[in-house]
């Protein structure tokens, strides 16, 4: 007689109410925290954190102190005909036509800025599909709830309000929150706002015997959060599930690489070398021509990240021997040496062999800003025949502003440098400059272009600039192996004495004495070309061709 009862029951609508957050007015600091709830007055709060916590701790009251959700209920969603909560049921799934699946719940659902909450009563399937909603409490079974309804109904009788049976009508079936639960928590997420624990009601103990436990009651399954790789969802039915989980383990070490302080080219040629092999395997699952590129992609950023690293641990790439530990490591780094010699043979102020190789030097030290500083050790060091002379000749040019006068830069001492100037390599608004390595590589390049002009056997030979020009030229020009040009082709005789600002029959006189300082082996000299191949003794000085 009670399950007919209740059966009869007009069906009511899932209840749904919203506590806000508001700015009270334009240009101030206070909010206003409202709830929909009739008997509920609004609260004005000095900032938006003390308003945060008052709405939320608001919403506790509410959850706390309201009823469970009720088996019964009309789904809120389907109450309003919300077209997006709403899936079409499967060959064994006939929901009723008055929710969409699942077992009613009570669920909260956030806006991702924190400004208001939303408790709704509705079924599993509508809680599922907000991406902020979580479920709090869940009915239990509508028959189960009957069932227990209709006993206490004939058992007990009319008895009084509050959780028993009323004089003419079944037993209330609205329990109350224990006061231990539902929990929520004020954690704030990544984008600032609160998002309530998921806690369920009470429900009996089926533990003695899982299959006696009503299926609504279950809470509703959730699908696993999806991976992110290379800007890319991972498919929840992408198979086979090693795969899938592959994908998404390299998404979060790939963000954890990302994370670090200091680099581990290793590591990262690992990491991208897991991601080609694993994006080819998703390529061949779902024939996208797009995951294919992308895992070539990986597998030449492996074979970069590989080689930097064998460079910066001073091993062979092959790994059958010892490789060069050169002085410049990176790729980066030999075509910034390159791109200053072709600076200064396009713009060298002065001609002559010996302008040109002080301009080079000059030209390290201020690269980066356009200013530097120069002591007379610098210059002297240097082939020149008349430093004194040359620099002021630079000066009156315009080319270089120097603090004070040429006799007091000469005589200068490391203790109190001269202050020099370039005004062409001074950066400002409109122009950035010629180069654009930083000013952490500008002393590896002026020190690697020391070591070359003053390297210890052309400097006892006595070598003239253009044969040290000769040398620098010769460093940047040829491949991992020393040979000269491009896949040991050679360089161009017309390219190589316009650098050395010398005469092309004057040439060979320069590799005989390059050959002599044991920096060339195997030379050749033809009237287009120089082959041949640095020595090995010269070799960490080289910035190869790449």
């Amino acid at each position: 007689m009670g399950v007919e009862a209740h059966a009869t029951n007009e069906r009511v609508t899932g209840r749904r109410w919203t506590v806000r957050l508001d700015p009270v007015g334009r240009g101030r600091a206070d909010v206003r925290v409202s709830c929909s709830r009739p008997a509920c007055a609004a609260q004005v709060l000095p900032s938006a954190a003390a308003g945060r916590t008052a709405a939320i701790g608001h919403l506790k009251a509410h959850l706390r102190a309201g009823p469970a959700p009720r088996p019964s209920a009309q789904c809120a969603c389907r109450a309003e005909e919300c077209h997006t909560h709403i899936r079409p049921a499967g060959p064994r799934e006939r929901p009723v036509p008055w929710r969409c699946g699942g077992a009613v719940v009570l669920a909260v659902i956030t806006d991702r800025e924190g400004r208001w909450w939303q408790v709704m009563e509705c079924c599993s399937r509508c809680a599922a599909a907000h991406p902020t909603g979580k479920v709090v409490a869940t009915a239990p079974a509508a028959e189960a709830a009957a069932r227990s309804d209709g006993f206490r109904a004939d058992a007990a009788g009319p008895t009084a309000p509050g959780g028993t049976a009323t004089p003419g009508g079944p037993a209330a079936t609205t329990p109350t929150f224990s006061a231990a639960g539902p929990h929520f928590s004020h954690t704030a997420t990544a984008a600032g706002t609160a998002v309530p624990q998921q806690a369920s009601a009470p429900r009996p103990d089926h533990r003695s015997d899982p299959r006696s436990a009503p299926r609504s009651a279950r809470p509703p399954r959730r699908r696993p959060p999806r991976g992110r790789i290379a800007q890319r969802l991972v498919p929840h039915d992408l198979r086979p599930v090693a795969l899938r989980d592959e994908l998404t383990e390299l998404g979060e070490l790939f963000r954890a690489y990302q994370a670090r302080t200091e680099p581990d080219l290793a590591m990262l040629a690992d990491l991208h070398a897991r991601k080609a092999e694993a994006f080819h395997a998703w390529a061949e699952a779902t024939a996208d021509t797009g995951l294919r590129l992308d895992a070539r992609r990986a597998e030449q950023a492996a074979a970069t990240a590989r080689l930097q690293h064998l460079h910066r641990i001073g091993q062979a790439p092959d790994g059958e021997g010892p490789a060069v530990a050169r002085l410049l490591t990176a790729p980066a780094q030999w075509n910034h040496a390159r791109s200053v010699l072709a600076h200064v043979a396009e713009n060298a102020p002065l001609p002559g062999a010996e302008a040109r190789l002080l301009v080079v030097m000059v030209t390290l030290r201020t690269a980066q800003s356009g200013v530097g500083n120069l002591v007379g050790q610098d210059i002297k060091g240097l082939p020149l025949h008349d430093p004194q002379h040359l620099v002021e000749q630079l000066v009156e040019s315009g080319w270089l502003g120097i603090s004070g006068t040429v006799e007091e830069l000469i005589a200068s001492r490391p203790e109190n440098p001269t202050r020099i100037t370039v005004p062409s390599l001074t950066p400002d608004e409109d122009d950035p400059g010629p180069f654009t390595f930083g000013r952490k590589l500008r002393p590896k390049l002026s020190g690697w272009a020391q070591r070359v002009v003053g390297e210890k056997k052309l400097r006892k030979g006595k070598t003239e600039a253009d044969v040290r020009l000769l040398a620098l030229a010769l460093a940047t020009g040829s491949d991992g192996e020393g040979r000269l040009g491009p896949g040991g082709e050679g360089i161009g005789v017309d390219t190589l004495s316009s650098w050395c600002a010398a005469d092309p029959g004057d040439l060979p006189a320069l590799v005989d004495r390059l050959t002599a300082a044991d920096w060339l082996a195997e030379a050749e000299v033809t009237d287009t070309l120089l082959t041949g191949r640095l020595t090995e003794r010269v070799l960490p000085l080289g910035c190869p061709l790449t």
